[in-house]
């Protein structure tokens, strides 16, 4: 069971890369974003989902991350 929610995991991880690198290629390619938003205009209905998600990766981050875990005394 554990070895199939790492699997999930992995697989989750893969997927974000894979949007992290078209929100890239989006931003440094202005025909692709040209192309993407005709797309949505023409399909939006039925993969709206798909554009929301695609949308959101293309923000840039809101703010920088916390830092994860315990903190010692001096670096509080």
């Amino acid at each position: 069971m554990l070895s199939s929610m790492l699997r999930a995991v992995e697989v989750n991880i893969h997927i974000m890369r894979a949007f992290v690198k078209l929100r890239k290629m989006i931003a440094s390619n202005t025909e692709l974003a040209r192309k993407l938003y005709a797309l949505e205009k023409k399909y939006y209905s039925q993969f709206k989902i798909v554009f929301d998600a695609i949308k959101q990766l293309m923000e840039p981050p809101q703010k920088t991350r916390k830092r994860i875990g315990f903190l010692r005394e001096k670096e509080k």
